[in-house]
């Protein structure tokens, strides 16, 4: 059977938003190497988003020669995006798991999905399908066995909200996301583009937000351990900045930009089996039988919500439609 382009165009999304997905996973073993070795969390944020943004200017100055005036054109996009899903999720994320138990942090940021397809629901009216509120519901209760949230969870107050901090910003990553144009030599807003001027404006209000005082900012240049290696600070800072942040930002972008946002949200789930994987063979800490069958039940609620998604996103004058969800048609 011929492969038609909605189905060619569903499957590259899909790649895609796996790979972005397998690309975050990474950051949270060397991450943490980093703050064990004395970095603040702040710290730890400016060096992988300013790594990442220079990485990705450069690549996109090789691709796409006028990125920075495409950028700078689309400037109501590409600062919210900088400030909400880059600067936010990141610095919501980390100072929840400060407060709380980083299963719990982790459950909050991920409930982003739930809030992107309420969102969709509310701005179209349009009730998402039923195989779609199953398939998300599915993928939720397979991350509470992954991450093991209700053993031994500690929760406050503060944490909570910083969670919820992290999942709102997430939320925007996928809805914002949507506004790309997928046209190499098109008017429109690039993946590149979005994600390396994205980059720049939150590595530039994380370090602001550092270097006032506004939250603590300390760097050192002590060792760190990685996968029982001891290693320069700098490794970890490279991985964290080329392929944890630049590579996964570009190829989560080009996905969300193929895929309907509803969707593509509900794929980023699996960057928690990702960091689950990523865990066991860097940090060694084992999988047990209950993340395994939280995996499978993850996979068997994107599976479901698949069924509903077959149609690429919507173009030029049929972009207001994408929020539409899962569930409604192109024209």
């Amino acid at each position: 059977m011929l492969k038609t382009p909605v189905d060619r165009r569903f499957r590259l999304g899909l790649l895609l938003a796996i790979g972005s997905a397998v690309s975050f996973g990474m950051s949270g073993p060397f991450a943490k190497a980093l703050m064990t070795a004395g970095w603040t969390p702040t710290a730890a944020v400016t060096a992988r988003l300013a790594g990442g943004a220079l990485v990705l200017a450069v690549y996109a100055s090789l691709v796409r020669p006028g990125w920075i005036g495409e950028a700078l054109r689309h400037y109501k996009t590409v600062l919210p995006y900088g400030l909400f899903p880059i600067a936010g999720a990141q610095l919501g994320y980390y100072n929840a798991v400060e407060h709380l138990s980083v299963g719990v942090a982790l459950l909050l940021e991920y409930l982003s999905p739930i809030l992107v397809v309420g969102w969709v629901w509310a701005v179209t009216r349009r009730r998402p399908a039923n195989r779609t509120l199953a398939g998300a519901a599915l993928a939720v209760a397979g991350i509470m066995l992954v991450l093991n949230v209700f053993s031994g969870a500690h929760v406050n107050t503060v944490g909570v909200a910083w969670g919820l901090v992290a999942a709102v910003c997430a939320a925007c990553y996928f809805l914002m996301s949507a506004r790309v144009e997928d046209r190499p030599d098109g008017p429109g807003l690039s993946p590149i583009s979005l994600a390396a001027g994205g980059l720049i404006v939150g590595a530039a209000t994380v370090a602001l937000l550092g270097v006032t005082g506004a939250m603590p900012l300390r760097f050192t240049a002590n060792s760190v351990v990685v996968a029982g290696f001891t290693t320069s600070w700098v490794v970890p800072v490279a991985v964290l900045g080329v392929l944890s942040t630049a590579v996964a930002y570009t190829l989560g972008i080009k996905a969300v930009a193929l895929l309907r946002p509803s969707f593509a949200s509900l794929v980023g789930l699996s960057e928690v089996l990702a960091a689950v994987l990523w865990a066991w063979l860097l940090v060694g800490e084992a999988i047990t039988v209950t993340q395994a069958v939280g995996g499978a039940v993850v996979l068997a609620g994107l599976a479901l919500a698949r069924t509903t998604v077959t149609a690429p996103a919507p173009r030029d004058g049929e972009r207001h439609q994408i929020a539409a969800g899962p569930d409604a048609s192109t024209r």
